[in-house]
C-alpha cells in the first residue's frame, strides 16, 4: 500500500517537473539562440532532456524491476545526448567568439536556476523511489542547479570582468562534463538493479 501511494505520488511530482522543464525550455532555447550563448543553448537542450526523462520515469513506474534497470540504461544513453549537442556549439562558436549579452545571460540563468531548485526540491523525496529511473531525474536536476549557478556567474564575469566569450565557452563546455558523469551514475545504478532482478 506504501508502494502504491509512493508511485502516485511520484507519478505526480514527475508530470509537474516534465511540465516545468519544458516550458523552461523554449524560454532559454529562444534566449540562447538571440543572444548567441553556448551556455545557454546547453541548458536548454538539458531542459527537453529532463522533460524527456520525467515522461519515461511515467511509463515505467509500473514495470518490472528488469524492466525499470533497462529503462535506467536507456536513460544514461539520453543523459548524454545534451553534451554531445553542446560540443559542437562550442566548435562553432569558436568559430566566432562574440560574447553574449550578459545581462540576459545572467536573467535566463537565474530563471532557470529557480525552475531546477523547484523541480529538485520536488524530487528530493522520492530518489530513492523507483530506483535508477527517479535518481536519473533527481540527479539530473540538482546538476542542473549547479550549471544554473555557473551560467550566472558567467553572465556577471563577462559583464564587469572580462568581455569575452570565453565564460560563456567554458560554462558550456561544463555543462557536458556534468551530463556525461550523470549518465555514468544511472548506468552504475541501472546495471546493478539489472543484476538484482530475478
Amino acid at each position: 500500500m506504501e508502494d502504491l501511494a509512493a508511485d502516485i505520488g511520484l507519478r505526480q511530482v514527475v508530470r509537474r517537473v516534465a511540465a516545468l522543464n519544458l516550458a523552461y525550455f523554449g524560454i532559454e532555447f529562444a534566449a540562447g539562440v538571440a543572444i548567441g550563448s553556448v551556455s545557454l543553448f546547453a541548458d536548454s537542450i538539458d531542459f527537453l532532456e529532463d522533460a524527456s526523462v520525467n515522461l519515461l520515469i511515467m511509463l515505467g513506474l509500473g514495470w518490472s524491476l528488469r524492466q525499470r534497470a533497462r529503462l535506467g540504461m536507456a536513460l544514461s544513453g539520453i543523459l548524454l545526448i545534451p553534451g554531445l549537442a553542446t560540443l559542437w556549439t562550442v566548435w562553432n562558436k569558436i568559430m566566432v567568439p562574440v560574447p553574449p549579452e550578459p545581462l540576459a545571460l545572467t536573467l535566463v540563468g537565474v530563471g532557470a536556476m529557480l525552475v531546477n531548485s523547484t523541480c529538485a526540491m520536488m524530487l528530493a523525496r522520492f530518489r530513492t523511489h523507483g530506483g535508477s529511473l527517479t535518481r536519473a531525474a533527481f540527479l539530473s536536476a540538482r546538476n542542473d542547479v549547479l550549471a544554473n549557478i555557473a551560467i550566472i556567474a558567467a553572465g556577471l564575469t563577462t559583464a564587469s570582468l572580462w568581455v569575452s566569450a570565453w565564460p560563456d565557452l567554458i560554462v558550456g563546455l561544463g555543462i557536458a562534463v556534468m551530463n556525461a558523469d550523470a549518465a555514468r551514475e544511472v548506468w552504475e545504478a541501472a546495471r546493478e538493479e539489472h543484476r538484482a532482478a530475478p
